[in-house]
């Protein structure tokens, strides 16, 4: 995705995750009084590719108030990188090279490591950018409401970047009612602004109707040493994997695109594979239970066949196992509520441990699903939450998933207003914005946390 870089907190807190963990495996070598020989270099450039630049938490996570939510994230990402790491060690019959004091104290103290520095660096970074004369003084051209949002995430101090104000012709509506330090003036104005008062970098967030005045605009501005960014005003918060590419040298700009083209797709499928024979070898006995329990509970049969819609909106069968004494795949479907009296004892159990989604691996397999993705919605409910919720098919760019990112983050389970679904949609956009591996490993051991600790949601 396409992303401006300000000032140098960016690229710091992109760094810091990888910095911190082979920091830490550097005090453990020297600790115990080993030699960071070749062997140590390698491993470190392994946690470097893996953990940079997305990193082991989520943005929201690392400025949030409560430590939950970055706990959390860093427990599980730690456990996702060591387990990677594990399975190449011990599938290349390295583990042996190392000093195993020194990959175990590695592996505990880097979490504690990592914890320290996110909550470190909020505060000692923007003190650290303002001694050093490195803060980036930024200013908006247009006072509009993508003017606005924008400069809502300038103020982020671990950007780096003091936002000065904003210029628009229009003073009389949109910079009247901004506070005083922050209307500029007119756009004629703001090239001599940048020029006195060494403004560093400058905002376009005018409409594309708009194209005279930034013409006239980016004329007057190449007297300026500023850096320029266009922001633009059509779909800004649908862009999804958003990139430059070309057609026999003609460019053009994704604006929203499946995560998984090229290697990218190659990889997500060789996991869903590897991860699917693998569950599915270690659980058969379970399923053969449940398979039982499920024929001895209620009439009927042991799998509930829905149709779902899946990657770009083409229609596919997911299996469950049934957990109700009805098997509704009509253009009507009502979903589970709480004590509701269609859900079997056994099958309460079921939902309630998630067990009821098993057979979904066996759709893995087949390629319908992914083990992480958007979670599959019954194709009435599509059609209705289609028409009031923008963006919503977008989700169906990718393969539904077992698990997903709405689903970790406590919104399983029924969906019974608009705002409840908007929420989830959101979740499962923001997945398909910043895919990787790492938060594929990530999601499923946060899928087992959930899933252990009992989610009131699911019923």
């Amino acid at each position: 995705m396409m992303r401006s870089q300000p000032g140098p907190g960016p690229l710091l807190q992109a760094a810091l995750d990888p910095l911190v963990a082979i920091g830490t495996f550097a005090a453990a070598v020297a600790f115990f009084g080993a030699t960071f020989d070749g062997a140590c270099l390698i491993l470190a450039l392994l946690v470097f590719a893996m953990t940079f630049p997305g990193g082991l938490v989520k943005a929201d996570a690392r400025r949030g108030e409560h430590s939950g939510d970055l706990i959390l994230d860093i427990v599980t990402g730690w456990l996702a990188v060591i387990g990677l790491l594990g399975l190449l060690g011990w599938a290349t019959h390295t583990t042996e090279v190392f000093d195993q004091r020194v990959l175990l104290a590695w592996a505990l103290a880097t979490p504690a490591a990592l914890f320290a520095a996110h909550r470190l660096l909020p505060v000692v970074l923007p003190r650290v950018l303002a001694v050093e004369g490195m803060r980036k003084t930024a200013v908006i051209a247009g006072a509009n409401d993508l003017g606005r949002k924008l400069a809502e995430r300038l103020n982020d101090p671990m950007l780096g970047v003091r936002f000065a104000g904003f210029f628009d012709d229009r003073a009389a509506g949109r910079l009247s009612n901004l506070p005083e330090a922050q209307n500029l003036g007119a756009l004629s104005r703001l090239a001599d602004y940048a020029r006195a008062q060494r403004v560093d970098v400058i905002y376009i967030a005018l409409p594309m109707a708009s194209q005279p005045r930034i013409l006239r605009l980016l004329e007057d501005l190449r007297d300026t040493t500023a850096s320029i960014y266009f922001v633009p005003d059509i779909f800004v918060s649908d862009l999804i994997q958003a990139r430059v590419d070309s057609i026999a040298g003609l460019p053009v700009v994704a604006v929203c695109e499946t995560p998984f083209y090229g290697f990218n797709g190659a990889v997500k499928r060789l996991s869903d594979v590897v991860l699917a024979s693998l569950i599915l070898l270690l659980i058969a006995p379970l399923l053969a239970a449940i398979a039982i329990g499920v024929k001895r509970s209620s009439p009927g049969p042991i799998l509930f066949k829905q149709r779902r819609y899946g990657v770009d909106g083409r229609k596919i069968v997911v299996y469950k196992f049934r957990s109700m004494t009805v098997a509704e795949d009509g253009d009507v479907v009502r979903q589970a509520t709480r004590n509701d009296s269609r859900i079997t004892k056994f099958g309460a159990f079921l939902r309630r441990t998630s067990l009821d989604e098993l057979p979904q691996f066996i759709n893995v397999l087949q390629g319908r699903m992914s083990v992480v993705g958007p979670r599959p919605h019954a194709v009435a409910h599509n059609e209705l939450y289609r028409k009031l919720i923008r963006g919503y098919m977008i989700r169906h760019k990718v393969k539904p998933g077992i698990t997903g990112l709405a689903q970790v983050n406590g919104l399983r389970g029924e969906t019974d207003t608009v705002d409840k679904m908007k929420a989830r949609i959101d979740y499962d956009l923001t997945y398909l914005r910043n895919w990787s591996l790492l938060l594929d490993l990530q999601i499923i051991l946060k899928t087992v946390v959930v899933v252990l600790g009992k989610d009131k949601n699911a019923y």
